[in-house]
């Protein structure tokens, strides 16, 4: 007798419909077992509010858990930067998968890299994080330019550019290489003057933890580098109290002489939207041996970005 399909749950969007292809592909090779998608709609995708009105922290993630705990889907697949910090009882982050690119990339007209944006250039980002980052940038090089909050899907966001309403979008690399279109970027922004969302560019595979096969089968897809980098840069954010829609961007590198790996180096930044005040500082620490060793390293910066004024510039809390 064959096994049934394993069901997967994902939200409906072209990318999150590419990236959950692209993990369905993989546990089918691990496992050998037929794998459907199954297309859930998330308040994230209906609400036309910017995120940080609609809460910002799981309002793509809470429709995918409630299918997963009522049996609806065996595992789903999430952006890693959507999923909130803490654990949710009942569920399993089975798997880590090796993370895509995490930096953001710069889709500008005419092919204009970020120091080349003409004065009073309107780039479009619904990220606080971004904008924030973009103002400090233009602030210390000399340039004007307007941040202008936007939302949607890739299409729609690459369109503002298209139609001329926009000069520029900033998106996450990952996505546009998931779907295909990395070679509209017409910049990867260095991560010196733009740090990534915590967690941007990798995926996590979520399904119930009393299910201790299921967690096993996918365990196989899990990269243990980008799960400790991650778990780092999460670590940060909790510690920070702040929720996925906070002006807080966080890298963790491994950096080795070529032939291992031997630290690990967590950036972090804090700042206020208009640019006008950032915090950014690193750490580096042995590379972490267990998931306590990487969320020691990320509470221990975000305390010595504490110390330094990080919680006054993120306005209010997130709850």
């Amino acid at each position: 007798m064959t096994e049934r399909a394993l069901r997967l749950g994902t939200r409906r969007s072209k990318l999150a419909m590419a990236q959950s292809g692209q993990v369905a592909d993989a546990v089918r090779r691990a496992t050998g077992r037929e794998v459907e998608l199954v297309e859930i709609t998330t308040y994230g995708d209906t609400s036309r509010e910017h995120l940080a009105q609609i809460g910002g922290t799981g309002v793509f993630v809470a429709a995918l858990r409630e299918a997963l705990l009522r049996g609806e889907v065996d595992f789903a697949v999430h952006s890693l930067k959507d999923l909130p910090t803490a654990p949710h009882e009942g569920l399993a982050l089975a798997a880590v998968p090796r993370r895509e690119d995490p930096r953001d990339a710069l889709v500008a007209r005419d092919g204009l890299t970020l120091d080349r944006l003409p004065d009073g250039a309107r780039v479009g980002t619904g990220s606080p994080r971004r904008m924030a980052q973009l103002n400090a940038y233009a602030r210390s090089h000399g340039l004007r330019i307007e941040t202008v909050p936007i939302r949607g899907n890739v299409d729609t966001r690459i369109g503002y550019v298209r139609s001329g309403e926009l000069d520029a979008v900033v998106l996450a690399a990952a996505g546009l290489r998931r779907i295909g279109r990395s070679g509209e970027a017409t910049e990867l922004l260095p991560v010196d003057s733009v740090l990534p969302a915590p967690g941007q560019g990798a995926l996590a595979i979520e399904c119930p933890a009393d299910d201790a096969v299921l967690v096993a089968a996918l365990s196989v897809l899990d990269d243990p580098h980008t799960r400790a980098a991650v778990s780092a840069e999460r670590s940060l954010l909790a510690a920070l109290e702040a929720g996925c829609s906070a002006p807080v961007g966080a890298l963790a590198d491994l950096l080795g002489d070529g032939r291992e790996l031997t630290e690990m180096r967590l950036r972090g930044v804090v700042g206020t939207t208009d640019g006008s005040a950032l915090v950014q500082l690193s750490i580096t620490g042995p590379v972490p041996t267990s998931h306590g060793d990487a969320i020691a390293l990320g509470r221990e910066l975000a305390s010595e970005m504490l110390a330094k004024g990080a919680a006054g510039l993120m306005g209010e809390r997130a709850l």
